[in-house]
C-alpha cells in the first residue's frame, strides 16, 4: 500500500466478524453488524500540541485495536477496504495474551 497518513490519523483494516452466533447459528451477511475491531495497518507521523512540538501516536502498525460503530470514513485502497480515523476515535489496543503450556 502506498498510502501515508497525515498528523494524527490511522488506516484500519476490519477483521472479519464472527459468523455463527454463540448458540451456533449462522447470520446471514444482510444481518451481520460491522466489526469493532480492527487491525493498524498504517499510521500518521503524530499531532502537535499548543508549542508545535510532534506529540507521537501510542498505536503502531500491527496493533488490534476497538473504535466505535461510527468510527473512521471508509476507502478503497488497491482494492482493500479501509478506514481512515483519527487515534481518538480508537477506544484502545487488544492485547494477545499468549497462554504457556504448565509443565
Amino acid at each position: 500500500m502506498k498510502f501515508r497518513p497525515l498528523h494524527d490519523r490511522v488506516v484500519v483494516r476490519r477483521i472479519d466478524a464472527e459468523q455463527k452466533s454463540t448458540g451456533g447459528i449462522i447470520i446471514p451477511d444482510t444481518a451481520q453488524e460491522k466489526p469493532q475491531q480492527g487491525e493498524v495497518v498504517a499510521v500518521g507521523p503524530g499531532g502537535r500540541d499548543e508549542q508545535g512540538r510532534l506529540t507521537p501516536l501510542e498505536v503502531e502498525v500491527g496493533d488490534t485495536v476497538l473504535f466505535g460503530k461510527w468510527s473512521g470514513t471508509e476507502v478503497k485502497i488497491d482494492g482493500q477496504e479501509l478506514l481512515i480515523m483519527k487515534e481518538s476515535d480508537i477506544m484502545g489496543v487488544l492485547d494477545q495474551v499468549k497462554l504457556k503450556a504448565a509443565a
